[in-house]
């Protein structure tokens, strides 16, 4: 029986981690856990503004972490759909693989600013994510995305979608 993966995704907002997250877990046979899908779950209009969705996030992961470690013990590997994007949440992502031993990647989605904000636009015209986000709050957003670097010792697959 192969070992465990915990598959971790980084890249910008509408660069596509939540579509390769979905695909990753039905090739690999992987649970999928969404920090969009569990926010918009049991915290229901309550993130206003990325203080907001930081506090709430991190409430979440107190939660999540545990149940991740439970997953990939009982021998199943994890997508997990939170994004990577700054070195100090990689470092808690990769801990949860190194908690239990078992290996991990981080697929980066290499996608410029441009096609992000086009890819925003129509996923908010659509309805069809969880939350909808300005271009005011793509830009906040963006300004803390820092690429992933293997100098954090990860391991890294680069996508460009």
């Amino acid at each position: 029986m192969p070992k465990p993966i915990l598959h971790l995704m980084s890249g910008k907002i509408a660069s596509g981690k939540s579509t390769l997250a979905r695909s990753l877990a039905a090739e690999q046979l992987a649970i999928l856990l969404s920090e969009d899908y569990w926010l918009s779950r049991l915290y229901p209009d309550q993130i206003k503004s990325v203080a907001d969705y930081v506090r709430l996030a991190h409430q979440i992961r107190e939660v999540v972490g545990p149940l991740v470690t439970d997953v990939l013990n009982a021998g199943v590997s994890v997508v997990l759909d939170f994004p990577a994007n700054t070195p100090e949440d990689r470092q808690w992502l990769r801990g949860l693989a190194d908690a239990v031993e078992v290996s991990h990647c981080v697929h980066y989605i290499e996608v410029d600013d441009d096609t992000c904000r086009g890819r925003l636009h129509l996923r908010n015209g659509r309805a069809e994510h969880e939350f909808a986000a300005t271009d005011a709050e793509f830009d906040l957003i963006t300004s803390y995305f820092r690429t992933p670097e293997e100098q954090e010792g990860l391991q890294i697959k680069i996508h460009r979608l």
